[in-house]
């Protein structure tokens, strides 16, 4: 007589992200949560630039999650979250985006922003640190 074993249960398996974001706990600095580790570092290094000699290295201001709205012929098409928009003391302004993936939706509003703002995005990779 043949006999049977229980089904084996399934486990619960923990998946990475799609773009292999780290876990929160790697992501936080001075209590907010970043999208990734690099956007992160990045805000760590900008702070320090806060106290910088130089005024074209001395960051004044610095703005998180800047939203820009792409409308066209009175149609919202989309909104641009751009991670920093930064203000140094020599009245300079540059406009920044943290990337680990370069993905065709981005090089789209990358393209938006040069048409419709007139500013061309900096973009920091894992090669600028």
């Amino acid at each position: 007589m043949p006999t049977y074993r229980k089904p084996l249960k399934k486990q619960a398996v923990k998946r990475k992200s799609k773009y292999n974001v780290a876990p929160k706990a790697q992501r936080v600095y001075k209590g907010k949560v970043y999208d990734s580790k690099l956007e992160k570092n990045y805000r760590g290094k900008l702070e320090l630039l806060k106290k910088s000699v130089k005024d074209y290295n001395r960051v004044v201001d610095i703005q998180e999650q800047v939203p820009f709205e792409f409308v066209i012929n009175g149609v919202k098409v989309c909104t641009y979250l751009l991670d920093f928009k930064v203000t140094y003391a020599d009245g300079r302004v540059d406009f920044i985006d943290v990337k680990g993936v370069i993905t065709d939706v981005y090089r789209i509003k990358r393209k938006l922003m040069l048409a419709c703002y007139g500013i061309k995005i900096k973009e920091v990779t894992k090669k600028d640190f």
